[in-house]
């Protein structure tokens, strides 16, 4: 099994389960240090470009969605629980270039596991939304495609990292 989309309308939920084949280490430093999180997260010809990221209980990470012509979009994720190398929790949502949330995009709960096999990592993703149309809202935008398209470039930036990293 290589990835699982799905979306669960009555718990208000997105959940995304991908099997990366690299080390625990790696994939987790993919997920959680600017450096990487910029060469793989959001659909090409997008790129992720991180303005802050303070990964801790508390911290956030503050970046921008540039496009093609240079157009940039906001989000913020405030990190709420962190267990290395097991699981993250964040509050994740649109924001401007200060960080202050945008109440007309949608806001949720972002829950990701780590789960280490014997020479895979499994990624399972859960996003929690407070209403249906919030749900709605970011499948309309294209959630689905564009972060399938973002854990695509993972895989490739993974295959492509020092020997060390990968099992």
């Amino acid at each position: 099994m290589k990835g699982v989309f799905s979306v669960e309308k009555g718990k208000r939920a997105i959940r995304v389960r991908r099997e990366f084949n690299a080390s625990l280490s790696l994939v987790w430093q993919a997920w959680t240090t600017p450096e990487l999180l910029d060469r793989w997260w959001g659909p090409s010809p997008w790129r992720a470009e991180t303005q802050t990221m303070d990964f801790r209980e508390g911290g956030y990470w503050l970046y921008a969605m540039v496009g093609p012509e240079g157009e940039r979009h906001w989000s913020r994720a405030d990190y709420i629980s962190i267990v290395h190398e097991k699981s993250f929790t964040a509050k994740d949502g649109f924001c401007d270039e200060n960080g202050t949330f945008d109440p007309e995009f949608p806001q949720n709960l972002w829950e990701t596991r780590f789960i280490e096999t014997e020479s895979t990592v499994m990624v399972e993703i859960t996003l929690t939304f407070d209403t249906f149309a919030d749900l709605e809202q970011t499948l309309a935008m294209g959630f689905r495609e564009g972060f399938t398209t973002g854990l695509n470039q993972l895989d490739e930036l993974l295959l492509v990292t020092p020997a060390e990293g990968r099992q």
